[in-house]
């Protein structure tokens, strides 16, 4: 069993880039997938990018490719969440998420959840 704590959530302007931490206590975090979702105002809960701890796979949502990097420390049980270019539409609650096993781009695939930081993107 992990618990995800998100942080490094914050204002940014466009363009800008902001990095978030995701720390998953637990002693077999590297059996584990860690997923960043994200939420708005009036909207649901989206995919934004997944890996698992070992770092054997990688997946990103298409808003995001080539703008937005995920990965891994497995000395801290941390994984980041470089977000690159940002965009006002990136403007979301963030949460951090883990499963036992591959990754996933379901959020009901996730069984721990962290309590999600803001990001906020002004134009």
């Amino acid at each position: 069993q992990v618990q995800p704590v998100e942080s490094g959530g914050g204002l940014v302007q466009a363009g800008g880039s902001l990095r978030l931490s995701c720390a998953a206590s637990g002693r077999t975090f590297r059996s584990y997938s860690v997923g960043w979702f994200r939420q708005a105002p009036g909207k649901e809960r989206e995919f934004v990018a997944t890996m698992m701890a070992s770092g054997m796979r990688v997946a990103y949502a298409d808003s995001v490719q080539g703008r937005f990097i995920i990965s891994g420390d497995n000395t801290k049980s941390t994984v980041y969440l470089q977000m690159n270019s940002l965009k006002p539409e990136d403007t979301a609650v963030y949460y951090c998420a883990a499963k036992f096993g591959t990754i996933a781009t379901t959020p009901r695939s996730y069984n721990y959840w962290g309590q999600g930081t803001q990001v906020t993107v002004s134009s």
